[in-house]
């Protein structure tokens, strides 16, 4: 038995992604030493979601979750973010679960009971019903392609669509070993990434949307000199956008009028889980708004900023009121 339930916002949605939603459950030391679990809602897409809807723009979000305890906490806490909510209800898989473990104050691991889960069966179907709202911007990740087959053709599906309707898309590689090897991951993103407008990827991430891995250039040849090449191939095959992430290093875009290249913000960092999707989200929340690429990279800095310096994949991501914060006030001070 499936349900369907879409939660109207004003408007026409500026982004819409979709994807699974797990509950993850947060240790702060060693799972097998015992102690309290905190109860929070991750996704990579739904982290994106959360991040463009608190800086201020309408956005859809459209994933698949059990009829359960689980499946309701994700709902009700994506609805109180202000989040367009279409979701189908299967009632014969459950809701996906992470463990997330703190296992040093530089290590955290992550175990997954998502294997056939509600999520994984994400279908065209899904998908149809998501658009009926329209959207400026699609944004898709490599993660929900690596779920099932239906999956990764819901995903394959909708980027066509997007792209054959004038959507920009985004497409964020979000690579997890868990979930398949590096083979199978290129070859199911290197062709969908043909349909993208903007590609986002971490540095080592890159020759996953690219016929090969770069790095068979004359001597000497750099680790900038990999990433060039395989920019200017994405480039090539029509990719407006190629946005690179690196940590605590900052983050660079090639496009055809150039390369652009910004820090990190210096933070005191505690928590990097989802720092990644709150750049994406600050990244294009500024597309929304019209700004230029260092404008897009400025405020993705700012957005992955306020993600690694606060606890939770979400949790302490801006209100665009938030963004002075960073960078106009002292750290270690309090604002009165």
């Amino acid at each position: 038995m499936t349900s369907d339930s879409v939660l109207p916002v004003p408007g026409i949605p500026e982004l819409l992604t979709f994807g699974e939603s797990m509950v993850s459950l947060r240790s702060a030391g060693p799972l097998s030493a015992g102690g309290s679990l905190a109860m929070h809602v991750a996704g990579a897409e739904s982290n994106v979601a959360v991040g463009v809807a608190r800086l201020g723009h309408r956005v859809g979000w459209a994933g698949v979750v059990g009829a359960d305890p689980h499946g309701e906490f994700i709902l009700r806490q994506l609805r109180g973010e202000g989040i367009g909510v279409h979701h189908r209800v299967d009632a014969s898989r459950g809701t996906g679960v992470m463990f997330l473990e703190q296992r040093t104050a530089d290590v955290t691991r992550a175990f997954y009971y998502r294997a056939g889960s509600a999520g994984s069966t994400l279908s065209r179907d899904d998908v149809d019903a998501a658009f009926r709202n329209g959207a400026r911007v699609l944004h898709l990740t490599g993660i929900t392609a690596a779920l099932s087959q239906q999956a990764r053709r819901a995903v394959e599906y909708a980027a066509a669509r997007a792209a054959g309707e004038g959507l920009d898309v985004s497409l964020d590689v979000n690579y997890r070993s868990k979930l398949w090897s590096r083979d199978e991951a290129r070859a199911v993103l290197t062709p969908l990434a043909r349909h993208a407008s903007i590609l986002i990827a971490s540095d080592d991430e890159l020759g996953l949307v690219c016929a090969a891995d770069a790095g068979n250039g004359p001597e000497p040849y750099t680790a900038d000199d990999a990433e060039l090449a395989m920019a200017a191939e994405l480039l090539d095959r029509g990719v407006r956008e190629v946005v690179v992430k690196r940590g605590a290093a900052g983050a660079g875009v090639h496009t055809a009028a150039g390369r652009w290249e910004t820090p990190a913000v210096p933070v005191t960092s505690i928590d990097t889980v989802g720092a990644g999707d709150a750049f994406t989200a600050g990244y294009l929340s500024a597309l929304l708004d019209g700004e230029d690429v260092p404008g897009r990279l400025q405020r993705g800095a700012l957005a992955g900023a306020f993600a690694v310096s606060t606890a939770g994949d979400w949790e302490g991501l801006p209100l665009r009121a938030e963004l002075a914060l960073l960078g106009a006030t002292p750290s270690g001070t309090t604002q009165r």
